[in-house]
């Protein structure tokens, strides 16, 4: 019986047999355990309530990053770390970030477990008897073209650019889960996506697809660096706005609806994403390009991948610090009892990563030509870790690779990727 149990017992009620109900006094050991476990609990929520508390979580997370790379095995593919200060103070970074950014806030309720492992269930159901499990290409439909786009002009940073608007006309499959509070997102039905672009010859294209969270003008430009693909390298530049970012959310935070414990949304997200990239890659194809390359980062890492499978023609697909598996990724991030809950309901027991194979990189052959392809990591990478763009590299048959000594972010600064994406570009015949 459990201590629980026992305290619900009178303390005179007397004992009957060997199952006795009692409830032990209150010096007895098991209550003393009881008590001091209850309040280190309560004290444990208190502080997960408060970001700055759950800062301290940051440094001991560091410490182990730093012990499994001194002490761990080598992962193949993967070289190892030299640990700098520099290294350790970006791994802290990310830790950091993610300390403050998984709060009780932010967990889903009790009802939402019921609701969620509901449309996952239905949906594997559905994806299996339509044969999208065994075949997820087939999941996705090939968009029309994208003809006229509307035109406005912008000022960000300093630059001048254009912006195109569009109807995206996504709809998911007849019956699929979650479709009807996806298609509720209003402003997600009009795609967008700015350009720089010369007007005196036919130059390459790239497409860049940002990662999750960013989505604007002026966090992109900088993201991509796209001043110096325009105007040192001198490339026309196309930057998509993903579903449910930017101009295209609907909530105060860029992708809130995208990646969340609504995971249906990221299979409705993903598969529209790919539908909008391959819109847009088609209208810059009837731009006269001297030819056209695709270059994603984190959460635009998976969706360039899922695009390479689809697109035959592309002269390069770059993903630089890429996630590959939604449900993956809040497994690894998750505390352990909403994992624990998850898998109680049917949520991440397999059921919601055997969904996601159809908007998944890794359950997909690749069909773009394989010296197309390139991959960019950081070694200490936290938040989307080094796993996902190995498991990207080995699919795709070890394509070029750039691992550097940083964080999740730290391809911002990182000479030795922007050489990289240079030398990428300028062997692909991708610069003017």
């Amino acid at each position: 019986m459990t201590t629980a149990a026992l305290a619900d017992v009178s303390d005179d009620v007397p004992a009957t047999g060997s199952d006795a109900t009692q409830s032990p006094p209150w010096w007895h050991p098991e209550n003393t355990v009881a008590k001091v476990t209850g309040a280190a609990r309560g004290i444990e929520r208190r502080l997960a309530r408060q970001p700055l508390a759950r800062l301290s979580l940051a440094a001991p997370r560091t410490a182990r990053y730093v012990i499994g790379e001194m002490f761990g095995e080598d992962v193949p593919g993967v070289p190892p770390a030299r640990l700098t200060p520099a290294l350790v103070g970006q791994v802290l970074m990310d830790e950091s970030i993610m300390a403050v950014a998984v709060g009780p806030n932010r967990f889903p309720r009790r009802d939402d477990y019921v609701r969620v492992g509901g449309e996952l269930t239905e949906a594997h159901a559905l994806f299996e008897k339509r044969g999208w499990l065994e075949d997820p290409a087939s999941y996705h439909r090939t968009p029309p073209p994208l003809d006229e786009p509307a035109v406005t002009r912008g000022w960000a940073l300093g630059h001048s650019y254009e912006r195109i608007w569009w109807p995206s006309a996504y709809s998911p499959h007849e019956g699929v889960p979650g479709s009807q509070r996806w298609l509720s997102i209003e402003p997600n039905r009009t795609a967008s996506a700015w350009l720089l672009r010369h007007r005196d010859h036919s130059r390459p294209w790239v497409v860049c697809v940002h990662g999750l969270g960013t989505g604007s003008v002026f966090m992109d430009l900088f993201s991509f660096r796209a001043a110096y693909l325009h105007e040192e390298l001198g490339l026309n530049v196309a930057a998509i706005v993903l579903p449910a970012h930017g101009a295209r959310r609907r909530t105060r935070f860029s992708g809130e609806e995208f990646l969340g414990f609504d995971l249906m949304n990221s299979v409705h997200g993903l598969t529209q994403a790919v539908w909008d990239v391959r819109r847009l890659v088609g209208w810059v194809r009837r731009q006269d390009p001297a030819g056209v390359g695709l270059f994603g980062v984190s959460l635009g890492g998976l969706v360039a991948g899922l695009v390479a499978a689809f697109e035959p023609d592309l002269d390069m697909v770059l993903a630089g610090i890429p996630i590959v598996d939604f449900p993956d990724l809040i497994e690894h991030h998750a505390p352990r009892h909403l994992l624990m809950r998850s898998i109680e309901h049917n949520i991440l027991n397999g059921t919601a990563q055997e969904v996601h194979r159809v908007v998944s990189p890794l359950a997909l052959p690749v069909v773009a030509p394989p010296e197309s392809l390139a991959v960019f990591a950081g070694l200490g990478d936290r938040l989307a870790t080094t796993e996902p763009a190995r498991r990207l590299a080995e699919h795709w048959g070890s394509p070029e690779a750039c691992w550097y000594p940083g964080n999740h972010v730290g391809y911002l600064w990182s000479g030795a990727v922007w050489q990289f994406v240079t030398a990428v570009l300028e062997r692909r015949g991708l610069t003017a």
